[in-house]
């Protein structure tokens, strides 16, 4: 049974002080969702959904922010996580079509939703390999249970998700091996050359900046985007949906990965953690 919240009659978010509290709102987060949203699209029903009603290609900026603000509400929200929740899947009801076999798909039906859900915890596990230090056992399933309590939040029913870590691997390796594939969406996210419109949030001086030096950054960007989409995805993910990746290009991730995990941990609050969770850690220390 899920732990429900009294104030606002839906589940708990995870603990304050937990594994998730330090991860999620943390600014290393930001290459994290290149690989898991790319996992999540390879599922042929996700990436059709994502393909057919995302508007990822006409705003990615503004797409972008609103997941990484719901992402935190659902771990530093409060009251507000199970209404974040809520919304969610008030979002997703409408989300249905056929993909590119033919098949329809729901968004909300339960397989698929779950899904998209599941492909946080290999990614934060494999991550942290790179970016920080790597997960105790302990901490592995602490992390584990706090993602299914998040689940919770979003509305996923324990039947529909590995309630241990011992019952998530061979859930994972079936999915990888029977569904997966190099969609449509998981190419455009991986593309050298997308049509990328100029960044449009930040300050006004950055944003004149980045309109003036857009054409020249943003292959760079999308190289880099392409590195970090492939490289911090798992590697058994990687083969399930046919992406290579080079002995030289792991030595350069792991190169990549020492500076970022020896330079964040050094940064003041104010710089290492995302606004939401920011508040939540100020608000909790009081």
């Amino acid at each position: 049974m899920s732990a429900e919240n009294a104030d606002t009659g839906g589940p708990h978010p995870p603990p304050v002080g937990g594994v998730l509290w330090s991860l999620a709102g943390d600014i290393r987060m930001l290459l994290t969702l290149p690989p898991a949203i790319a996992l999540q699209v390879a599922h042929p029903a996700v990436g059709a959904g994502v393909d057919d009603h995302s508007v990822f290609r006409t705003d990615p900026w503004g797409r972008g922010e609103r997941s990484l603000v719901s992402l935190q509400l659902w771990v530093y929200g409060g009251e507000g996580a199970a209404q974040e929740g809520r919304r969610l899947r008030r979002l997703h009801r409408t989300i249905q079509g056929t993909d590119a076999h033919g098949r329809t798909y729901h968004a909300l039906t339960p397989a698929c939703y779950a899904w998209v859900h599941a492909t946080g915890y290999p990614v934060f596990r494999h991550v942290q390999r790179y970016l920080g230090r790597p997960f105790t056992e302990e901490q592995e399933r602490r992390l584990y249970a706090e993602w299914l309590q998040v689940g919770r939040v979003l509305g996923i029913h324990d039947r529909d998700m590995p309630q241990t870590i011992e019952e998530f691997w061979p859930y994972y390796r079936r999915v990888l091996e029977e569904e997966l594939e190099e969609t449509a969406v998981v190419r455009e996210l991986i593309a050298t050359d997308p049509p990328l419109p100029v960044p449009d949030r930040g300050p006004r001086w950055v944003r004149l900046l980045l309109r003036l030096t857009w054409p020249w950054l943003r292959p760079g960007f999308a190289r880099f985007r392409r590195f970090v989409t492939i490289g911090l995805m798992p590697p058994d993910a990687r083969r399930a949906i046919g992406l290579e990746w080079t002995d030289v290009q792991e030595r350069r991730l792991r190169r990549f990965g020492r500076v970022v995990r020896t330079v964040v941990p050094l940064l003041p609050e104010r710089l290492r953690y995302m606004p939401v969770a920011r508040r939540a850690r100020r608000a909790a220390r009081r």
